[in-house]
């Protein structure tokens, strides 16, 4: 990975700039960009941070990033800062805490996508094998919205690896896996550290970790189409656990 990256969107920009973990070294405004109430924010968290920002042409953004939505923001930061996966399993030791682990997810949008579901629903990690699958990049930043800035992201040389020392540290495991006879609504979420793991786009997930699973769930269907994009699968499947918590909760 490079000492740089970029990150564009109003909304990624805002939210790395909110985070405070990353390091900036400019932010590109088009000049025929309309002075919105997000630019506005954008100019002033800026200036609190002593950022520097200026204003550029259409053109000169589109070819640092072509065919993106940029929305007239582009911002040159230093890309984002993995964590080590002993270390999150240490920070988050006192607590009950979810991961999502990703197969050799593709597409840039979907991991995006299932960065931003996975902050909404209060997972704690993302965890990505190093040499197959898509990494953060500024598309996934852009689509997250920013979320990455958020969440432990976490790269790995070996998945079942991670998924043994995961299981050393009282997670349980659980699969995508649409050949299941187990509905993702049948597990109890809501007393157990869990790591949900969803395969690539179109290999799934490998035989090597559903070996190592301790659970099996599908999304069941009503009809014979069964082919649900990766990234609305693990947002269904995480809110459930999130719709389990809060009817716990509310028994209280």
């Amino acid at each position: 990975m490079t000492d740089v990256s970029y990150i564009y969107g109003k909304n990624a920009v805002i939210e790395a700039l909110e985070a405070g973990n990353r390091e900036f070294n400019r932010i590109l405004i088009s000049n025929t960009a309309r002075s919105d109430e997000k630019i506005e924010k954008i100019k002033t968290l800026a200036k609190q941070s002593g950022i520097v920002f200026q204003f550029v042409t259409k053109d000169k953004l589109n070819q640092l990033i072509p065919e993106a939505r940029h929305q007239g923001v582009i911002a040159h930061i230093a890309p984002i800062r993995y964590e080590e996966l002993e270390d999150f399993i240490e920070h988050n030791s006192e607590n009950l805490t979810s991961v999502v682990i990703l197969d050799g997810i593709e597409d840039s949008h979907n991991l995006g996508a299932i960065i931003r579901s996975a902050v909404c629903a209060g997972v704690k990690g993302i965890i990505l094998p190093s040499r197959r699958g898509v990494l953060v990049n500024s598309t996934v930043e852009k689509t997250s919205a920013g979320a990455v800035n958020s969440i432990s992201i976490i790269k790995v040389n070996s998945l079942v690896n991670a998924i043994q020392k995961l299981k050393e540290n009282n997670y349980w495991v659980i699969a995508a896996d649409h050949h299941s006879t187990e509905n993702y609504y049948d597990i109890n979420y809501t007393d157990m550290n869990f790591a949900l793991i969803m395969g690539a786009e179109h290999a799934g997930i490998s035989k090597s970790l559903l070996k190592l699973s301790d659970f099996k769930v599908k999304i069941p269907m009503l009809t014979n189409f069964n082919s649900l994009n990766v990234s609305n699968a693990a947002a269904i499947i995480l809110f459930e656990s999130v719709k389990q918590k809060l009817t716990t909760n509310s028994k209280k």
